[in-house]
């Protein structure tokens, strides 16, 4: 079985190449996994609050500005809304 662990939204931004980049992090900012997806398929499938991932598929966050930064959106996103709300 394979570990998840809870993460939240952090940051959320659209590109040039009809691209939304989406990063959820750990709760304390240490971990995140960053997103790219269409338009399309944000339409299809909306950004939510929340989501879980494998443990393994989640990085360090490189350095601590970002940690701390990261840890300060996830923890306000976690008080404000539920994992599968729509964001």
């Amino acid at each position: 079985m394979t570990d998840t662990v809870q993460c939240w939204l952090v940051e959320r931004s659209f590109g040039d190449r009809n691209l939304v980049t989406v990063i959820y992090a750990t709760e304390d900012g240490a971990l995140y996994r960053q997103q790219e997806r269409s338009e399309h398929a944000v339409r299809r499938s909306p950004v939510t609050a929340g989501a879980a991932f494998p443990a393994a598929e989640l990085e360090e966050t490189p350095d601590e500005e970002t940690r701390e930064r990261y840890a300060k959106e996830a923890k306000r996103t976690a008080a404000s809304y539920e994992p599968d709300e729509e964001i």
